[in-house]
């Protein structure tokens, strides 16, 4: 536990006393955001806001994740799992593409950064190297991070590796690809009013933090609870959850600075890193479609765009004033923060909701 609250609060720390240093640096350098032209017209102002604050998310999440196991280290001489070396990697990674993305913006002055080509593909080569070493690193019980099971709560009786191991192997490699961009793109298309990816994002790893913790503290071999509630499919629960407390005390630091009227933006660095590491964590806690409650967000968020898209190639017509939908309300005249505000609350909901149905599952099986 106390490597747990011990992550969060390096990590916020950073976040808190480092970003204004790092902002100022970024305008000295002019390295502002630019706004769509066909956006609301209250955005034009948020022209030059230092963007790539998810660098400082980032860095905070690794120094407070590191600061964890230095403690753990010196009381146990244990070193991090591979779980969370794997998470880091997801994180690490992805936000280096947001990183090109968000370069690419910046020094061609201009509101788009990477094709979607070159997004998706380096999301793919990310997205494989980690769905496959994470069938690999066999601990002691024979378990490794990920599982080629689906899961809901908990893995359930469908195996993807129904064929045999190697069929197995490619399917599991094209759903953790699967979910790595879906995720990734949801948080990416929330993030575009101040402090409204950063705030759902502290519900949903909050959330998966608790979880991941109670996963531990009922692991079959922490507990005498009976065989069907103990939880036996996860390799290291404890890891997880430092690795979530680092995210959220990161991501409550830098919203001091995020919230409106925002002085520095994660940019694509920090939403596709953060997309990739909930992806990641979903897999881990073996909870991938519980994912789509607790991150429910998120989902509708990406569902309006497709919607808009897809109606509009059809029938020529719009279903929204604006897609994604947080742009819609401001279009009918709501105020950001209105919008904002409104969309944590229900993101609040629905993390809670996902919680509930973990515990209760957990209950159940009693």
């Amino acid at each position: 536990m106390t490597a747990v609250l011990l992550a969060g609060m390096v990590s916020l720390l950073v976040t808190l006393f480092a970003t204004p240093a790092y902002a100022n640096w970024l305008v000295k350098k002019q390295f502002g955001q630019f706004i769509r032209q066909d956006g609301p017209t209250a955005h034009f102002t948020k022209r030059g806001t230092p963007t790539m604050g998810g660098v400082m998310i980032i860095a905070a999440v690794v120094l407070g994740w590191g600061a964890a196991h230095l403690q753990i280290g010196i009381q146990t001489h244990r070193g991090p799992s591979a779980s969370e070396i794997l998470l880091l990697f997801l994180l690490v990674g992805l936000g280096f593409i947001g990183w090109l993305d968000d370069w690419i913006k910046i020094s061609k002055h201009r509101s788009l950064g990477l094709n979607p080509t070159g997004k998706l593909l380096g999301q793919l080569v990310v997205a494989s190297v980690f769905s496959g070493l994470a069938l690999g690193f066999e601990n002691e019980r024979g378990l490794t991070p990920a599982s080629t099971h689906i899961s809901v709560i908990r893995d359930t009786r469908i195996d993807l590796a129904f064929a045999g191991i190697g069929l197995g192997v490619v399917l599991f490699l094209i759903w953790a690809n699967f979910l790595v961009a879906a995720w990734s793109n949801a948080v990416n298309l929330t993030d575009g009013l101040d402090g409204l990816a950063s705030g759902v994002s502290i519900f949903v790893f909050g959330a998966y933090g608790l979880m991941s913790f109670w996963q531990s503290s009922q692991s079959c071999q922490a507990t005498d609870a009976v065989a069907s509630a103990c939880y036996s499919e996860t390799r290291d629960p404890l890891g997880i959850a430092i690795v979530c407390a680092a995210i959220v005390g990161a991501l409550i630091g830098f919203l001091w600075w995020n919230a409106s009227p925002a002085r520095i933006f994660m940019g694509d660095t920090g939403s596709l890193a953060l997309g990739g590491a909930l992806a990641g964590i979903s897999i881990f806690t073996h909870t991938e479609f519980l994912a789509v409650i607790i991150g429910g967000l998120f989902v509708v968020e990406v569902l309006s765009d497709i919607i808009q898209v897809s109606f509009f190639k059809a029938t020529h017509r719009r279903v929204f004033k604006m897609a994604p939908i947080h742009h819609h309300f401001e279009l009918l005249g709501w105020k950001e923060i209105t919008v904002v505000i409104r969309f944590w609350i229900i993101a609040g909901i629905m993390a809670a909701a996902g919680v509930g149905l973990f515990y209760f599952d957990w209950v159940a099986r009693l």
